[in-house]
């Protein structure tokens, strides 16, 4: 997802919609008034880094 995601900010310069991107966020937390806990997830999404996990995916199947 990462290579993916580098290449479409690469390639974005002549595939605009390779930078469109959807963000996914989650953040649970839990006070207990002498302890706190925060944690903040974010994920964002774009057609490059879905390919990139796809050819991933494909890739660890054909080594099996």
């Amino acid at each position: 997802m990462i290579a993916g995601s580098i290449l479409g900010d690469i390639l974005g310069e002549w595939l605009p919609f390779l930078r469109v991107s959807k963000t996914v966020s989650w953040s649970p937390s839990l006070d207990l008034d002498i302890l706190t806990f925060k944690l903040s997830l974010q994920l964002k999404f774009n057609l490059a880094s879905i390919a990139g996990l796809a050819f991933a995916f494909w890739i660890s199947r054909r080594v099996r």
